[in-house]
């Protein structure tokens, strides 16, 4: 039996705990976890391409040793289908947070299937306490001066301070490490 390998692409401007909680459970559902850190200039990011790949590296680090084995994490900047080929991905894993979520997602998912039909796109919903959380809104909360304490580790939430304040980021064992409240994994 082949290996499956999974990509879930995002910018992760910062990553969240929804995304924390994709990651872990979609742990669940592949040999190998490829998060993809994409450049998204698009998007405006807070942080450089090389700092969301570093908080993200150390927000993997943070979860059971079992999974953060199986999971790299890599910088991408071409078509996403590509960066699957390359990788040697025959799973994309996306989050779906509400239902309009879903027609964005779905009309990619199709474009992708049309780009290359031996890679399926698998969707998980956001857990229940995750659904309202997004790095957008975190960054809004954050450059008004609100706590983001529930919606990102402690590890980011420093990171997203220094930056928004003009400071370095955190250094390793800056802030201590923190797992948000991961929903089970379902036995598959």
């Amino acid at each position: 039996m082949s290996k499956r390998v999974g990509i879930y692409p995002g910018t992760f401007d910062p990553a969240t705990n929804g995304h924390l909680d994709i990651i872990h459970r979609g742990t669940a559902l592949v040999d190998r976890l490829i998060v993809g850190v994409a450049v998204n200039a698009g998007k405006g990011p807070l942080f450089t391409l090389e700092e969301r790949v570093a908080l993200m590296k150390r927000e993997v680090a943070g979860l059971p040793l079992a999974e953060a084995a199986r999971i790299e994490v890599v910088p991408f900047e071409t078509l996403l289908m590509h960066f699957a080929q390359t990788m040697g991905a025959n799973i994309i894993l996306r989050g779906l947070r509400a239902v309009s979520d879903f027609e964005y997602e779905f009309q990619m998912a199709g474009m992708n299937k049309r780009l290359d039909g031996g890679v399926e796109t698998v969707f998980l919903m956001a857990s229940e306490s995750q659904q309202f959380i997004s790095s957008r809104f975190v960054k809004e909360v954050a450059r008004l001066g609100g706590d983001i304490s529930h919606f990102v580790s402690a590890r980011t939430a420093l990171a997203v301070r220094n930056k928004l304040s003009g400071l370095p980021p955190p250094a390793d064992g800056e802030a201590p490490p923190t797992m948000p409240t991961l929903a089970p994994k379902a036995p598959l």
